[in-house]
């Protein structure tokens, strides 16, 4: 297996076991309240990003580069996930 694909399938693989965070905290305590579209978005936003930057890895040469737009798109995760969990902008996307 080339260093590509490690990398490639450990991102992958990553998704599932962050979500066991919460899905952990929904058993044990009542704080969370996760329901099932919660888990699928946020799954889905860290596959893409997780993507999105595996993508950025492959193409882009430079390292400063790299870590320039994967950190953008760190940041875009940080920022809609805020939105969803708390509606830090209060934008009608967030519900409120």
């Amino acid at each position: 297996m080339t260093t590509q694909n490690k990398r490639l399938t450990g991102m992958v693989l990553s998704v599932p076991i962050l979500l066991l965070i919460p899905l952990l905290t929904n058993q044990f305590t009542d704080s969370e309240g996760w329901s099932l579209s919660d888990f699928v978005l946020m799954g889905g936003m860290l596959l893409g990003i997780g993507l999105l930057c595996e993508v950025v890895l492959r193409k882009v040469k430079n390292i400063e580069h790299r870590l320039a737009l994967c950190g953008g798109l760190l940041l875009i995760l940080f920022l809609i996930w805020a939105e969803l969990s708390v509606g830090v902008f209060g934008t009608p996307f967030a519900g409120s």
